[in-house]
């Protein structure tokens, strides 16, 4: 495979793991922030558009306190990145100004990428900075961050971004250098694997679970990543940000994965419904609606077979095959409590049984998006 060009993109976003930006001992690694943010300003100074997605507040910020290396407490890990966020930020600052780019802080939540109207917002936000020559430097807020209400890992949240700017490439950066046929710190005979036309349930069960002890991502959450990306027409590369200037290793032929984007992405309202990160329910559907969803036809109530969870209507459920596979995500027309009273009837069954008109679909086909890998959940 050749080298591949970053120069062939024109909005780029590139997320950095904890454990490239920030040594458990020595503390932020500002060399090697230096040598990308040269990379950052020579993709910028050729036109093009550079978004951040930065890990490593509670990590610095660990280090910062001498915390050590064991487990913390939430609030402890909520302390620690309000102190490391400061000091992360401002070397971001330091870095970018070496190359004449200013630097924006964005923190987001769950609810800011899952609500529509706070999406609108954070859109319209981090466009602004764009037009005014800025690069956003994008991180999740650990400081008010929960276990309940958080990303888990900066891999999906670096997708939900790219995916709501509508970057055209998204860059992950890891201690690994792309996808291989198993986790090859295990098997040595893990085959390396340059171009991912498609993430299918094969490529999935490559993936292994492993991450370091300071990131939250393993591989499979950059394949999550990575359904979320080409679905809504972004590529994605994974590459081995461990060594210095790590985007122009890329363009010097180092090893990297691309995954393709879709040939046929969801776009606007739709990829916010399809990025969905957690879903707040589920409906099993049988053979029958899986058919009318994949021929482009609304989900009705006689189709669905089981409802799982607590949703209210207008919330994004996810809808399963009789196989378990996730095939479709949509905004659901009842709450829970309804939707389970309706299940398996017939549209004309459901107002005798609701007390009051209602409407035919669960989801309607123009609230709903086929997912066209499909995966376990």
């Amino acid at each position: 495979m050749s080298a591949l060009s970053l120069k062939d993109y024109r909005r780029i976003t590139v997320k950095i793991g904890s454990a490239l930006l920030v040594d458990r001992n020595k503390g932020l690694k500002r060399d090697w922030l230096a040598s990308l943010a040269d990379d950052i300003g020579a993709l910028a100074a050729n036109g093009a558009e550079i978004l951040v997605v930065s890990s490593g507040a509670i990590a610095l910020g660990r280090t910062m306190l001498g915390l050590g290396r064991r487990a913390l407490k939430l609030e402890e890990s909520q302390a620690a990145a309000a102190v490391g966020q400061i000091a992360l930020a401002g070397a971001w600052a330091e870095a970018l100004g070496h190359h004449d780019l200013t630097s924006g802080q964005i923190l987001l939540t769950l609810g800011d990428t899952e609500e529509r109207r706070r999406y609108l917002n954070a859109r319209a936000t981090i466009s602004t900075l764009l037009k005014m020559k800025a690069v956003p430097v994008i991180n999740e807020n650990d400081t008010v961050a929960t276990s309940e209400i958080r990303y888990g890992d900066n891999d999906r949240l670096a997708a939900r971004v790219a995916t709501m700017m509508g970057a055209d490439l998204l860059v992950l950066l890891s201690d690994i250098d792309g996808l291989y046929t198993a986790p090859p710190a295990i098997d040595p005979n893990a085959e390396f694997i340059p171009v991912v036309e498609r993430i299918t349930p094969d490529i999935e069960a490559m993936a292994g679970a492993a991450a370091s002890e300071l990131s939250r991502g393993g591989m499979r959450t950059k394949l999550d990543a990575g359904k979320i990306a080409t679905g809504a027409g972004t590529a994605m590369i994974i590459t081995a940000g461990t060594r210095q200037s790590p985007l122009m290793a890329i363009e010097r032929g180092e090893r990297a994965t691309l995954f393709r984007p879709s040939a046929h992405p969801v776009k606007g309202y739709k990829t916010w419904i399809a990025g969905q990160l957690e879903p707040a329910g589920r409906l099993t559907v049988d053979d029958g609606a899986v058919k009318a969803l994949l021929s482009g036809k609304s989900l009705l109530p006689a189709g669905v077979r089981q409802v799982a969870g607590n949703f209210s209507r207008g919330d994004t459920v996810a809808i399963l095959g009789p196989d378990s596979r996730e095939i479709a995500r949509g905004l659901v027309a009842y709450d829970a409590a309804d939707a389970v009273r309706i299940a398996g009837l017939k549209t004309a069954e459901i107002e005798a049984v609701l007390g009051y008109e209602a409407r035919s679909a669960m989801i309607h086909r123009d609230d709903l998006v086929v997912n066209g890998n499909g995966f376990e959940m």
